[in-house]
């Protein structure tokens, strides 16, 4: 069984940065999809970014495009997802995730999931 944890939320200004970070138990990356979604308080849960661990590929959500960046560090087996530009909007619980399919994944593909951490956008 594979688990994710994640780390690096908190409080910050409109326009700072942030940095999560996202480590799995096991050594499973290279051969899956990693994936950050994001759920705001009576909002449903929604796809950030994804990156396959192999080639390197990434996709973006169209508004977070340009601000955010996702990352892997292929020796400590661990996906990044850096903020920059931070808005209220952006206000969420942040999940990373991982899914076997390597393209095209969708909400239900993916099969382990973290706990989350808070991401608070002071206006």
């Amino acid at each position: 069984q594979v688990q994710l944890g994640e780390s690096g939320g908190g409080l910050v200004p409109a326009g700072g940065s942030l940095r999560l970070s996202c480590v799995a138990s096991e050594r499973t990356f290279s051969r899956r999809t990693m994936g950050w979604f994001r759920q705001a308080p009576g909002k449903e849960r929604e796809f950030v970014a994804s990156i396959n661990w192999s080639v390197g590929s990434s996709y973006y959500a169209d508004f977070v495009k340009g601000r955010f960046a996702i990352s892997r560090d292929t020796v400590k087996n661990t996906v990044y997802l850096q903020m920059n530009g931070l808005k209220p909007e952006d206000t969420a619980v942040y999940y990373c995730a991982s899914t076997p399919v390597r393209r095209s994944a969708r909400y239900g593909d993916y099969d382990y999931w973290g706990q989350g951490t808070q991401v608070t956008v002071s206006s």
